[in-house]
This record gives C-alpha cells, structure tokens and sequence, in this order.
C-alpha cells in the first residue's frame, strides 16, 4: 500500500480517490474555498501548504509516494506549486488535465483573456449577463454597473457585487443542457462569462447557449506546468503505475 496525496476540488479528483482509495491509503486536498464541499469518502486536509516548499515539507514528512493534480484547470498558482513542490521532495507526480472545450457549429465565442477583459468586450449598451464564474472573478464587473447579471455559485457571495442588478442562484453542478436552457430563457440572457472548463459537468450552459443563439466570452486557459498527465480518471490510473519511482518508493 502506497502514500498518495491529490490536490483537489473537482468532481474527478473525488472519483480518483474513490478509485485509489481501495488499494493506497489516499489523502484528498482541499483548498478550503468552498464552505460546504461534498463527502469525499476519504481522508481529506483543508487548506494551503506554504507554497512549494511546504508542500514539499508536507511531502517529504508524510512520506507520500506520488503526488496527483487533479485541481481546476485554471488553479495555476496550485499546479506550478505542485510541480515544484514534486521536484524539490523527489516524489513522481502526474496530473489530471481534462481537455478544453471545442467550439462546435453554432458557437458564437468570443475569446477573451480575462475577466477584466470579457468587463471591456461586453460593451455600454446594457446587457443581460450570466456570470459563470467563481467567486474570485466577480469583482471585475463591478465595473459595469449598467449590465444585469445572472450569478450562480456553490456559496452565497459575499459580500454582494455592488451593482443595481444582480440575481444569485445557489446551486452545485452537474448542470444538465435542458435546465441551463430553461435558466437562460427565464432570465432573458443575452451573453454568459465562462471559464473553458472542459468536462460535461458545466458544459450544459455552452450547449444551451448555442442553441439559443448567445453569444459566451470564453476565458482563456492559463499555463500549466509541464508533467505526465491523463485527460480523464483512467488513464492517470494507468499513468500512475508507470510513474518512475512510484513502484520502488512504495515497496
């Protein structure tokens, strides 16, 4: 039985420790952002390590024999502290990376390179705005208090965006395409804000706002360190038992 750490927060890193947890002894990461996460069935630690060279420490005192990425594909600062961190304690690592999402006929995206810059694109004129983002991003759109906005998150936001016209849903994904539609219409969107997430658990509103002709600002994905990686749970299940030095650490 070997020591695995994942550094979590998604639903894949909750189904990849399920799947090590009936063979290693699996610890889930959290970074403690969300205030009433899902039971992740195993042993969980909430919050930081103290950058790369705690996460290090961490690794080194715990002797982990492989460190798994599994975060957000947009929780950069976490992935480059991660591969440091794997470097610095000697420990192989292997990342989780589902693929982005590809525009499809239909798509009206408009690509952007930030919340700031989706702030800019969306224009004077006042828009109906479906703010699909987490709670970091939000602040941004203060900018534009002429826009309504359409805020749905896990937790409630606070404090509240200082604009005249905001609504907030509180609701956990999946999010199939029909009620995302039903979501668009019933609040009359006419553009959405989103991350290119990748996986079919947010992808309803893409789905939903093609079919309704929206236009979407798509932000960017940012660099990721380079490590061996899967697109999905099994193949970082195989890609783990090749990891060089995963074997011979935990024998």
């Amino acid at each position: 039985m070997k020591n695995i750490l994942i550094l979590g927060g998604t639903a894949d890193a909750r189904n990849l420790a399920g799947k090590f947890a009936a063979r290693h002894a699996v610890t889930l990461s959290l970074a403690g952002r969300t205030e009433n996460p899902v039971a992740q069935g195993v042993p969980v630690r909430v919050g930081g390590f103290g950058g790369a060279q705690g996460l290090a420490t961490y690794l080194a005192e715990n002797r982990i024999d492989l460190l798994i990425d599994a975060t957000h594909p947009y929780a950069a600062r976490i992935s480059a502290n991660a591969a440091a961190a794997a470097r610095l304690a000697g420990v192989p690592a292997i990342a989780l990376r589902r693929p982005a999402w590809e525009r499809q006929p239909g798509d009206r995206w408009t690509p952007v390179d930030s919340a700031a810059e989706a702030v800019r694109l969306l224009g004077a004129r006042a828009r109906k705005v479906f703010l699909a983002l987490g709670r970091q991003e939000l602040l941004p759109f203060e900018a534009a208090p002429q826009h309504s906005y359409l805020i749905r998150s896990v937790d409630p936001v606070e404090p509240p965006l200082s604009v005249p016209h905001a609504v907030y849903v509180l609701a956990r994904g999946p999010f199939s395409e029909a009620d995302d539609r039903a979501l668009l219409e019933t609040q009359g969107i006419d553009a959405i804000v989103s991350k290119n997430s990748g996986g079919q658990a947010t992808y309803g509103k893409i789905a939903a706002a093609r079919a309704l002709g929206i236009e979407v600002f798509l932000i960017g994905r940012p660099h990721l360190p380079d490590m061996p990686s899967g697109a999905g749970v099994d193949e970082v299940l195989a890609l783990a038992d090749h990891a060089p030095g995963f074997r011979k650490r935990g024998e």
